[in-house]
């Protein structure tokens, strides 16, 4: 008769004939799924739900101000004397941004007086709930400037949110590499949300939806249509603002309640986001786990080619993408180009959540994301060039399916890469981050430069809208 028996409540059942080895490797698959089940376990209990809060809506508050300006461009540019020239524009004042960062970088490297960082970032919060108060109710408002008129407001506002977003890469991201590791990473999820939020507001204010094809009785033509806002772009400025409240006082909490101090590793903190890890000191938090951070120096080496790839994954993802999107999507129909839309908005933070659970520090794995993010890029970007004749799959399902998960894919490589990056230079002191931050934002600034005078300077990319019927 069949002996049948569990062990310590696996499923994994043998009989008595089996081979003592099999049964070997029964027992040696139960104790791993043990061990994969309390390490998780670990890692969600062995954290301060509060201060994961606290820093995601610290995070949310990095790109909020200007994912949300780009996303209202559909209402705005129906009124704006630039028409739809006003986007090119805005991603211009978007780089030139970057003197923020620069100007901090630069100070904080040469100036005998070190600025604390977290003065500077109450002044970008500043900066950014004045800027979305103000963007509310003179947004519309026109200048004369050299003999035309200009969306001067707009573009001046623009400019300060430009500076909110950029200066946040060499200074939240930094801040937050005196916690524990575990709270870069949920850091980082609010700032993939930042855009995601943005989204859902604008979805639920219906701007951004596909037309739709409406037979017109006295020409007897199809004719698109699109139906209006729920509320306009004064209001939905006004949320933007109450976001950038919120996230403010998440950040005063962050930095000054004691129950978030307790969560920073053992480091040295000093000025300007300058601090090391003390090898010598352990984190002790009341009926936890001492957690001891890990020595993961890199050599100069892996440095230098991990800021590279930094660099080089900015410039795709956040200086090509955006300017080439309509391009690649658009001709396999707007339901293509609106799922991709969305899904690479959840792509972000989803990426960020899975890093909780996933190893993310390997270099070896980083060098593998990123190559199967370049192939895909490559796809994506032959999409984008081609004649409408010439792209792969054009009007079948699959073809609409295959971009969608291409561009959902890459956008979901390209936030873990960048976040595995940010968890190595974590390990590597404050001045890492800010070099970091430095890097990507070059990338992001050289990409978006190039895809402008690409797109404006020659004929490489041609526009295409499906017309009606669709």
């Amino acid at each position: 008769m069949e002996d049948k028996s569990v062990k310590n409540g696996n499923s994994c059942v043998y009989n008595s004939t089996t081979s003592n080895r099999a049964s070997e490797n029964c027992h040696l698959l139960g104790s791993a799924m043990r061990f994969d089940l309390k390490e998780y376990k670990d890692k969600l209990a062995n954290r301060n739900v509060r201060v994961d809060l606290l820093a995601i809506l610290f995070g949310i508050g990095s790109w909020t101000c200007v994912n949300s300006m780009f996303i209202q461009l559909p209402l705005i540019v129906s009124k704006a004397p630039e028409g739809w020239g006003l986007p090119s524009y805005l991603s211009i004042i978007v780089q030139i941004a970057n003197i923020g960062p620069l100007c901090y970088t630069l100070f904080q490297r040469y100036s005998p007086r070190k600025l604390k960082d977290s003065y500077v970032i109450y002044a970008i919060y500043a900066i950014g709930c004045a800027a979305s108060i103000l963007m509310a109710f003179f947004y519309e408002k026109t200048a004369v400037v050299a003999g035309e008129n200009r969306s001067v407001a707009l573009m001046a506002l623009g400019f300060c949110f430009a500076i909110v977003g950029c200066t946040s890469s060499v200074l939240f991201m930094p801040y937050m590499g005196r916690f524990r590791e575990i709270y870069l990473i949920t850091y980082l999820i609010g700032e993939g949300l930042s855009g995601f939020l943005a989204s859902i507001m604008a979805l639920i204010q219906g701007i951004g939806g596909a037309p739709e094809c409406r037979l017109d009785p006295d020409t007897m033509e199809y004719e698109k249509y699109t139906s209006p806002p729920r509320f306009g772009t004064r209001e939905f400025f006004i949320f933007v603002f109450a976001v950038m409240i919120v996230s403010g006082v998440a950040f005063i909490l962050l930095n000054k309640l004691r129950m978030c101090k307790k969560e920073y590793a053992a480091a040295i903190i000093g000025y300007g986001n300058d601090y090391s890890y003390d090898r010598t000191k352990t984190l002790d938090s009341t009926d936890k786990t001492t957690v001891l951070e890990e020595d993961k120096k890199i050599s100069p080496l892996t440095y230098n080619y991990l800021l590279v790839v930094m660099a080089l994954v900015s410039l795709i993802g956040s200086g090509v993408f955006p300017g080439v999107q309509s391009y690649s999507c658009l001709p396999y129909g707007y339901r293509s180009y609106h799922l991709t839309a969305t899904l690479t908005a959840i792509a972000n933070p989803a990426a960020c959540f899975l890093a909780v659970f996933l190893k993310h520090t390997s270099i070896k794995l980083i060098s593998l994301y990123f190559a199967i993010a370049a192939i895909l890029t490559a796809y994506i970007l032959s999409t984008a060039v081609l004649s409408f004749d010439s792209l792969p799959l054009i009007g079948k399902t699959s073809g609409e399916a295959l971009i969608v998960l291409f561009w959902t894919l890459v956008m979901g490589l390209i936030s873990y890469i960048k976040l595995s990056i940010t968890s190595v230079f974590r390990f590597q002191g404050g001045k890492s981050l800010v070099w970091l931050g430095s890097v990507s934002q070059i990338g992001s600034a050289c990409g978006a430069l190039m895809t402008f005078l690409i797109i404006n300077r020659t004929n490489v990319f041609v526009s295409y809208e499906p017309s009606c019927p669709f």
